[in-house]
């Protein structure tokens, strides 16, 4: 069958789908927590894998698929949409970085994304006349968190923020944000939220705190961003299956 950006067949993925943003962290990902993998989809370098899950538990041998999505809410939504709406994919769960606001994160510790606010217009025209909450699916959110415990650091629960810029900064909006407790910033959870609710589906963005926007401290690297994902992905292993 495939699509303008996904070169494969409705049976070539497995209902639940891992989406980091990095292709090199899909194929890491891949080798390390799938059996029988294999690459579905290749299309603009975006790998996408499906084989079964090796790791340990009642999940294990349980068909997996994991895909990366690229960098931002326009990317995420091409996939996004595609994998709901033409292969057969009940539930996504991101598993990414974000920048620490709240005091409460440190570099190290995993945020389960529950609400997403976001500075984007992506999901403005959704209903009209209202403004869209962008939240994720209840269950698989209280899956990650049961899971939780097992990581380099603590594990969070609650809303962050989607941004368009990685840059740009509006002066204020830093401060605003810390004070109504959001927890961190990355920028994809919330169209990928707003892709569910279209059609019906499950996501939930599960994050590794790669550095702190509000207090000083020793950042990841860029090679510690593609590799540090085992705490986190604990938890989308187990929302994935949820």
């Amino acid at each position: 069958m495939g699509t303008p950006h996904i070169a494969a067949e409705a049976k070539d993925f497995a209902p639940a789908v891992l989406m980091p943003g990095d292709p090199k962290r899909a194929e890491r990902m891949a080798g390390a927590i799938l059996a029988q993998a294999r690459l579905v989809t290749d299309v603009r370098g975006i790998l996408g894998f499906t084989g079964v899950y090796a790791g340990e538990g009642e999940h294990q041998g349980k068909p997996l698929s994991i895909m990366a999505s690229g960098m931002g809410m326009p990317s995420i939504g091409i996939y996004a949409t595609e994998l709901f709406r033409f292969f057969g994919v009940e539930r996504i769960v991101r598993v990414g970085t974000a920048g620490g606001i709240s005091p409460k994160v440190d570099v190290g510790d995993a945020i389960i994304g529950v609400g997403a606010h976001t500075t984007s217009s992506m999901n403005e025209l959704r209903i009209p006349g209202t403004h869209f909450s962008a939240v994720a699916d209840l269950a698989m959110a209280a899956a990650a968190l049961a899971a939780a415990g097992g990581g380099r650091g603590k594990t969070h629960a609650g809303a962050i923020i989607s941004s368009d810029h990685f840059y740009f900064k509006i002066p204020g909006q830093l401060e605003a944000m810390a004070a109504h407790g959001v927890l961190g910033v990355e920028m994809e959870a919330a169209c990928l939220y707003g892709v569910a609710a279209e059609h019906g589906k499950g996501a939930l963005a599960v994050l590794t705190v790669s550095d702190h926007l509000t207090k000083q401290g020793a950042d990841m690297t860029a090679e510690e961003r593609e590799t540090v994902f085992q705490g986190a992905l604990s938890l989308a292993v187990a929302a994935a299956f949820a």
